[in-house]
């Protein structure tokens, strides 16, 4: 454990680091939204589609995976909303609340991190958690937010929905990574150089940016985002690796990875939804700004349980 914190701490102090020059305004909120846009569309891409571009389709796609981390999703997304409708708020709030709970950091935190600490390796699964995240849960909040405001589900929501995904730098990235991939070409040196380059700015970029944009989280409503914290944190994981080691007998490997992957701290793009619908922006600022602080020692926890 202590072996595994010490690995996991130089990522969380970067996250240290930009936060403190948020805090001291030494790194004003439009620096961290042009980083965030920086990692987002280019080093992080740059990353994915590199890593796509070394695997096949074949290598990656692993439906008893797929179907396990969808599972132990589902359970805790549907115990978050029973939860928060037991407490009487409202339809789009329970949607805030349960993507809270199953949308971890993927992205910014989970892929840096895990690829280097777990192998390479773990890029393949790692890719599966991003698609059932981005495709499923979150497709849900919008799906939910916008038809009960309309009280149907039209079209054009789904229209809106597809879109959105389709044009995802992620996603993109992962398809043309395959795409390549599929023509058996191996990357041309100079550009595999180039992707390596610009895609090493992707950890330090990513995990300076969280820091910097925590640093205006508030952390109101400490009881419901404490419970998210907990939820996110704790069950998601654990849910994921009853279903992944007990149903779906998926191998140890990946198992780990995605167990690992269900543990990570809240994802931002929860608040950005939230402050978009105007539903809950606190709520989920405060549980982005908790989770965040918390992993530090339950990341460590289950890196050091899913290693050995």
């Amino acid at each position: 454990m202590i072996d595994v914190l010490l690995q996991t701490l130089p990522f969380f102090a970067l996250i240290g680091l930009g936060f403190a020059a948020a805090a001291r305004g030494f790194f004003p909120p439009e620096a961290t939204a042009y980083l965030t846009r920086f990692v987002f569309y280019f080093a992080l891409s740059a990353m994915l589609f590199r890593f796509a571009a070394n695997l096949t389709l074949s290598e990656v796609l692993n439906w008893p995976f797929i179907w396990a981390y969808a599972a132990g999703g589902a359970v805790v997304y549907a115990l978050a909303t029973i939860v928060a409708l037991m407490r009487r708020v409202g339809v789009e709030e329970a949607a805030v609340e349960a993507q809270c709970a199953v949308i971890g950091n993927t992205g910014f935190l989970g892929v840096p991190m895990l690829a280097l600490l777990l192998g390479e390796a773990a890029i393949g699964p790692v890719m599966l958690v991003l698609a059932v995240d981005l495709f499923l849960f979150g497709s849900l909040i919008v799906i939910l937010i916008t038809g009960h405001r309309d009280g149907r589900v039209s079209p054009a929501v789904l229209i809106s929905v597809a879109k959105g995904l389709a044009t995802n730098p992620m996603i993109v990235s992962i398809a043309l990574g395959f795409a390549w991939s599929s023509t058996g070409w191996a990357l041309p040196v100079p550009a595999n150089r180039f992707l390596e380059i610009l895609s090493g700015a992707s950890t330090p970029g990513a995990l300076f940016a969280i820091g910097a944009s925590l640093a205006v989280k508030s952390a109101e409503r400490l009881s419901v985002a404490s419970w998210l914290s907990f939820a996110k944190l704790v069950l998601h994981p654990a849910a994921v690796a009853f279903f992944a080691l007990v149903v779906f007998d998926v191998a140890a490997y990946p198992a780990g990875v995605m167990i690992a992957a269900a543990g990570l701290p809240v994802a931002g793009n929860v608040y950005i939804l939230a402050q978009h619908y105007n539903v809950a922006p606190h709520r989920a600022s405060a549980a982005i700004l908790i989770s965040t602080l918390l992993s530090i020692l339950t990341v460590s926890a289950i890196l050091a349980w899913v290693s050995s």
